[in-house]
This record gives structure tokens, sequence and C-alpha cells, in this order.
């Protein structure tokens, strides 16, 4: 029976445009599902927008909008730059629909069905940071401002709500953080939110007065005033509904295999999402991924500061393949990482170019030359064989620890080991002494190779590596292989093409 892995990444506000932060996560989390796609598994990847909340409506009136237009207005934004960017998502959810309303609706129904206390009366004041829709305690603030939103101003909130008893599940959580060490990765997040668990967790706001943006709260206050869900509250929850809960069939795609998240929100999934789904006795997703930031020469992306980087330049400077290409490879998906324009056309020229381009269009050359386009039967294993099995073996295991960078790396350096081999048995040579046996040999392996490595770059670099597939003549196309198929692509007798330079070298330095 086919597995199925149900992937999600975090939503994006609705408040502003797609940058490179966003870029980086969807990018990381498209080469996961297509990764568990060359396993054989039945992938289901989710994105979207989270369309509620204060953020949102103050954007909305600052442009003269209503939120609903603002959020009409952004997601479309979102969908064209994830098309070009060639996001493989097989679904796009927004929270401000009907549909997700009821989800989230029926979730709090459950909990006050399931554990009635857990949902409690309360007055509360404290400082409440917009940017983060959270109220913030004293370790979170630094002067007067919000640690991740230096640059905005921190509200003094007082208001009665209903809350949600947090501070009841903290031992089943630190049980479960204890029990589940794979639950939460890396392991410098897990370690951060083992020790929050152990200082203790306080009881936190279900709901916001004065405030109609978002989902309505399903029961009034004992005055009679009705309230709107919290927004974390409101936008949790969308890893549920996209699976059409509570509509019947909702449990066949429940739970979620990973969640990919920011380290800024990962208290908010590995502490308070646990305990909600606890809280309504529904089994927890199965493991929680926290990457890191992507800075610009060292220093957090900010407006303000002016620290900022154009997406559509970063993209347009060598297109979008080789923009994520660059992405996961430089940035550590389990820490944080610096985009500098030096470093991506390093990387560009060496490793794209000079690496995989220049590998591909020598070794489909000299087939065409020396073969007439006919890919020759191999005569036994070659060292590319054992250089592309111990390839595979460190791919695998990158890929599955969510260590893209190193997977990446792992593919590259059979790039570079077949490069190598070109020079050691220099076919032109072979060509030219009539040793025909040696030099079909040797363009058989390059072909295989060049196959291989196609196939483990595919997540990274998926429109270009479809071209060489195609120029190849394999059938079918790469997104359709499995991992099992890279042992033997199956070159030998087919047809190849010689396709546009895939990486073409810049003309002048940036």
């Amino acid at each position: 029976m086919t597995r199925r892995y149900y992937l999600t990444t975090a939503i994006d506000y609705a408040n502003g445009e797609p940058h490179l932060g966003h870029a980086f996560e969807k990018v990381g989390a498209d080469c996961i599902a297509r990764y568990h796609r060359l396993l054989g598994e039945q992938v289901h990847f989710l994105i979207g927008m989270d369309e509620h909340g204060q953020t949102v409506a103050q954007k909305a009136e600052e442009r003269g909008l209503t939120p609903q237009q603002q959020v009409d207005d952004i997601a479309p934004r979102f969908q064209a730059m994830w098309a070009r960017l060639a996001i493989s998502y097989d679904q796009f959810i927004r929270t401000a629909t009907p549909a997700h309303h009821a989800g989230v609706i029926a979730l709090l129904e459950r909990i006050f069905a399931r554990h009635p206390d857990d949902f409690y009366e309360h007055s509360y004041e404290g400082w409440y940071c917009v940017g983060c829709e959270s109220f913030k305690q004293a370790a979170e603030i630094v002067d007067g401002h919000c640690v991740l939103h230096p640059t905005r101003t921190l509200e003094r909130t007082q208001e009665r709500n209903w809350f949600f008893r947090l501070s009841h599940y903290r031992d089943f959580l630190l049980d479960w953080h204890r029990t589940h060490p794979e639950f939460l990765q890396p392991e410098t997040r897990r370690n951060e939110i083992l020790a929050l668990l152990e200082q203790g967790l306080e009881d936190i706001s279900a709901s916001r007065a004065r405030f109609a943006w978002g989902v309505p709260f399903p029961r009034p206050l004992s005055n009679g005033e009705r309230q709107t869900t919290y927004v974390w509250f409101d936008a949790l929850p969308n890893y549920l509904t996209a699976t059409g809960f509570p509509t019947p069939g909702w449990e066949t795609r429940w739970p979620a295999q990973l969640h990919v998240i920011g380290k800024d929100i990962t208290r908010f999934h590995a502490v308070i999402w646990p305990a909600m789904l606890r809280a309504a006795d529904l089994p927890l997703p199965e493991r929680v991924w926290a990457h890191g930031f992507v800075m610009f020469r060292g220093e957090k992306f900010s407006k303000s500061a002016g620290v900022r980087l154009d997406l559509d330049d970063a993209i347009e400077r060598f297109g979008p393949d080789a923009f994520r290409y660059f992405l996961l490879r430089e940035i550590p998906f389990d820490a944080d990482g610096n985009f500098t324009w030096e470093r991506f056309e390093a990387r560009y020229t060496a490793e794209l170019a000079d690496g995989y381009g220049n590998l591909v269009s020598r070794v489909l050359s000299m087939v065409s030359r020396y073969a007439d386009g006919i890919v020759p039967e191999g005569t036994g294993t070659t060292e590319l064989d054992a250089a592309a099995t111990e390839a595979l073996e460190a791919y695998r295991a990158a890929m599955d620890g969510e260590l893209l960078h190193e997977g990446a790396a792992a593919a590259f350096r059979l790039v570079t080991r077949a490069n190598a081999f070109v020079e050691e048995r220099a076919p032109w040579k072979l060509a030219k002494t009539g040793d025909t046996a040696a030099l079909h040999e040797t363009l058989a392996a390059l072909a295989e190779a060049v196959a291989r490595v196609t196939a483990l770059l595919s997540p990274f670099i998926p429109a270009k590596t479809e071209a060489v597939w195609r120029a190849l003549g394999l059938d079918g196309t790469v997104t359709d292989i499995t991992l099992e198929r890279v042992a033997r692509p199956g070159t030998a007798g087919r047809r190849v093409t010689k396709p546009a330079p895939l990486f073409p070298k810049p003309q002048t330095a940036s």
C-alpha cells in the first residue's frame, strides 16, 4: 500500500508581499515534497494564507480597503510567486473562507464537549505585539519592544476573554517531547521547547474583544458578549480544516506527517497546537521542522533598518531554478544562513554552469559525436557506479532528515566525480585511437551518471532537470520516477538531443 505523506508549511500573513523568508520556506518544503514523491509516496502538499488578525485589518485600513479586499488582493500575488518558483503544492488554503471558519468552530466545540473546563473566562492585562499577534512575556521584551519586532510599539491591552487552560497540558507536553524526540527538530529547537516547558506554562487567551476580522468564537461570555477567535486558534487549525474537518473523510489524511515552519513560531506549533489537539482528543502531527532565518550579509531583513532584498530581482538574476538551488545549497535548513550576491554568483558559476550544466553538455555532445546520438550499451561497471551508490546513500540520509543543503551537496559530489571521469577516460582520445569498446563503456557510464544526478537534483531544480530528462530520451518525466530507478535509469539505446545551454555564464561580475 502506498504510504501517504501530508506536508504543510506555515500559512503566510496577508499583510504584505511575498519576501525571501517566505520563498525559503516554500522552496524548502517543495523540495521535501518532491523528494517524497521520488520515494513513491502519495504526497499532499498544503500551503496558504493566514488572512485574519489585527495586522491584516491595519494594513487594509492603511490602503483604504476592507479586510476582505485586502486578502483578495494579496492571495493571488503569493500564488503567482509560487507558480514562478515551481512550488508543486496540492492545496492552497485561505482562512477567510466559510469552510475554514466551520472547521475552526467545530474544533473549538469539540474541545468544549470533551474537556469543558479547558476554556474559562478571565480578565487579562499585558503587552500585546501586533506583529506576532500574541501577548509577550517579560523574557520576550527588550527595551520595551518585542524581540522579534523591535520596530513595533507594544500595546498595553486589558480584556475579558475566553482563556485556554494551556497550563493543564504542561506535563503531557514535557512527556511527549521527551519520549518523541523526533517530533520537533532540529535538536536545538527541541531543547528550547523543553527548557520552556520545564519553566511552566501560562494559560492563554483564546478570544479577542473589540475586533471583528476573524472567526467568531462559538460561545458568548457570561455577560452575553460575542468575541472573535484569537488568531492563533484560527491559524493553527488550518492544517486540520484543510482535510475537510469535520466533514466525513477528513480522517484519511490526518495527522500530518510534517509541519515545516520558521523557528520564530516554534512555540505555537510545539506547545499550543499539540495542546489544542490533545484537548480535542485528536492525533498529533508526526513531526515539526523549524528552519532558521535567511540573513543578508549577516543582518536580519528589516525595511525600517534598510536591510532588504527584492525577491523578483533575486529570481531574475539567474532564473527560478538557480535561485531555488542557491537557497537550498547555501542556507542550512537547520540553522540561520546568509544570502549575498557574491555567493549567489559563485555557486551559480561553479556548480550549475561549470558543474552540472557543463557535464550535461559534454556528455550529450560526445554521445552525438561518437555514437550517432544513441547511448551505447555498457559492458560492465565503472568507478562511476560506485560513486553513484555512495552519493545516493548520502543523499537519502540527508533528505530523510530534512538536511536539504547536505542532500544537494551529496548530489553535487556525483557531478564532480562524473566531470573528473570525463577527463580520466578522455573519450576523444578513445575515439581517435579506435578503442570502440572502451569508448562505448565510457559514454554509457556517463549517460547513466547524468540521468542519476538529474533525478537527485530534480527536487532542487525541477525545470532544468526536466529538460535534461527529455534530452536523454527517457520515458515520462523526471517527476514520474522513483529512487528505485536511479540505480539503473536505463539510458542505453536512447536517442539523445542537446538542450539549450542550461546555465549560461554571467557576462559580467555582479
